[in-house]
């Protein structure tokens, strides 16, 4: 919690025009909101260009924040703006590209060690978009229940449906017990 005052008091000096405290924000913001970026893509490069996209927006609209209101949702939801208009214009852009009818090689993969950030950002991306932020923002982010709610515009109820939904798939697919599929139990009599 003292983090968050934190970050409440740096923003409400931001909004003041103390652009030391915008240094800090962005400073203690930047990694987390790069990794909430680079999950969802592949390229490091998208994902750098999406962070200054959402400090730039973040600069446009540091009006809106209200002070005393949980800063993190305000940051989270600018950024998923963000990637969300990014997604639509990939789409978008893709539709026109024309197709090749050979694919150029790809350099081989580097192997990946086990429990590094490549096999959780896998293990990420087989989620569901709408599951996959949430977990990021639950357990990468740290944010609360509601602090996730607000930022994704969604109910306490639907961040908690989706998060267990989430983590159904990841322990099927990690294939440890305690899953819905593995842990079915025999009907009770009586």
């Amino acid at each position: 919690m003292y983090a968050d005052r934190d970050l409440e008091t740096l923003m409400a000096r931001y909004q003041q025009g103390d652009f030391s405290a915008a240094t800090a924000l962005i400073q203690r913001l930047s990694p987390q909101l790069h990794r909430f970026f680079v999950i969802q893509f592949a390229s490091r490069g998208d994902a750098d260009d999406l962070l200054q996209e959402t400090w730039l927006r973040i600069h446009q609209a540091r009006h809106t924040y209200r002070a005393g209101e949980p800063v993190l949702p305000w940051f989270y939801a600018i950024a998923r703006h963000i990637r969300v208009d990014h997604y639509r214009k990939a789409s978008r852009s893709k539709s026109k590209e024309d197709r090749l009818d050979e694919l150029p090689e790809l350099p081989a993969a580097p192997e990946k060690e086990a429990g590094s950030t490549a096999d959780l950002e896998a293990l990420l991306a087989t989620l569901p978009q709408s599951q996959r932020e949430v977990v990021e923002m639950l357990k990468i982010v740290g944010m609360s229940l509601e602090e996730v709610a607000r930022a994704t515009s969604s109910s306490v109820g639907s961040v908690k449906q989706k998060a267990h939904r989430a983590y159904e798939k990841l322990r099927d697919r990690m294939g440890r017990p305690g899953s819905l599929a593995r842990s079915a139990k025999a009907p009770r009599n009586g």
